[in-house]
């Protein structure tokens, strides 16, 4: 395995499959023999609690097949007809496990209700509690497993495989208790215990499946990717602000992040291209990534311009505090001042587009009478 600083994610697709081919194989071997092991003590015992609990593990076991051929899918190189590669198929195979969690949970949820009419207590011994224990024990450790390599490799699949370990811990214990309650004090609550794991194998297959069809419809990126961005781009003094950023996420480590760059107007263009040209391509070291970057160029050292510019804000943010303006140019006319400008809206915003735009025009025109102004209502993309 390769030694990486573990605060630093893996964006290599070679050794990404690597590290889920460990991972999947690891839980595929643990969990058959945690099935085994659970199915002969639930049939021995009769118990409908522990073959529900042995049946989810089986489950388990064919989500990390399922999960390791998306990984080995989602490496292939592209092609004509998927010229970005094929990365979202690892989202695509992870919706399948947890369409199959979910059956599996349902299907074992029927059972366990018919078990309750059913008052014949289980019979255990000494071997069911080693196993049940053993298993806690296990799933702990997977637990633990998935989710230090679901964050070094960045894989929503292995981070849905970690909590789904820690749900089994609980539900194991559940089995583990209405065993022992069904040995000491006779209590037939097997059928319940079977009908909370199987509430549990639900939950977290309807958890994972609303977290996978975000990230296909497009879930907003990470704050922290954002910020990063941000950030860098101030390593280059001819950007003097950035606005309109976008991240298309084709797959784990497949992403084309676009945004525009603001430089003087009055730079030359050529150099500024030039540096810009640079941002590219040391963004797309740094964060592996495709990057697209449109110059913008803006005035700054115009007074009129630049008081007709704080105008706009002003107007935009009496009207809400969280409304922002760029892409703002001025040109003068023989009768008015037209300004041209973005008016960034929250998408949560309560405020139509319309109401927000005439808002701001009408406070642009209280102080500026002789303003005509062109506005471009638009929410950001992060």
């Amino acid at each position: 395995m390769v030694k990486q600083n573990d605060k630093k994610v893996i964006k290599d697709q070679k050794v990404r499959g690597r590290y889920a081919s460990i991972a999947s194989f690891t839980g595929i071997l643990l969990n058959v023999l945690l099935f085994a092991g659970k199915l002969t003590m639930g049939i021995l015992a009769g118990s409908v609690a522990i073959i529900a609990d042995a049946f989810n593990n089986i489950s388990d076991a064919g989500s990390s097949v399922v999960t390791l051929i998306g990984f080995r899918l989602a490496n292939k190189p592209v092609d004509k007809e998927h010229p970005l590669g094929h990365g979202r198929l690892e989202y695509v195979t992870g919706f399948i496990v947890d369409m199959l969690i979910i059956l599996v949970g349902f299907e074992l949820l029927t059972s366990s209700i018919e078990k309750i009419g059913n008052k014949s207590l289980p019979v255990v011994g000494i071997a069911t509690y080693i196993i049940l224990g053993a298993a806690i024990l296990v799933k702990l450790g997977l637990f633990i497993f998935y989710r230090n390599i679901g964050k070094k490799i960045n894989s929503s699949a292995l981070k849905a495989s970690a909590f789904d370990s820690l749900c089994d811990c609980v539900a194991t214990a559940l089995v583990l208790v209405s065993a022992i309650v069904a040995k000491i004090w006779a209590l037939p609550i097997d059928g319940w215990a079977g009908i909370l794991v199987a509430a549990f194998i639900m939950f977290t297959g309807v958890k994972a499946a609303k977290e996978t069809i975000d990230l296909l419809l497009g879930s907003p990126p990470d704050k922290q990717f954002i910020d990063d961005i941000y950030a860098f781009t101030k390593n280059y003094k001819r950007v003097v602000g950035i606005h309109d950023v976008m991240v298309h996420d084709y797959g784990p480590g497949r992403q084309i992040v676009s945004f525009h760059a603001e430089v003087p107007s009055d730079e030359d263009i050529n150099v500024a291209h030039e540096e810009v040209d640079k941002m590219e391509r040391d963004m797309h070291e740094k964060f592996g990534c495709i990057v697209t970057v449109h110059l913008d160029p803006i005035v700054l050292n115009d007074p009129l311009v630049n008081e007709m510019h704080d105008v706009a804000k002003r107007a935009a943010q009496s009207v809400d505090e969280s409304f922002s303006i760029h892409d703002f140019r001025m040109t003068m006319g023989e009768e008015s001042v037209n300004v041209i400008f973005d008016l960034l809206v929250p998408a949560d915003c309560k405020i139509s587009a319309e109401d927000a735009e005439k808002a701001v025009t009408d406070n642009i025109r209280a102080e500026k009478p002789n303003t005509f102004c062109v506005i471009r209502v638009e929410h950001p993309f992060v």
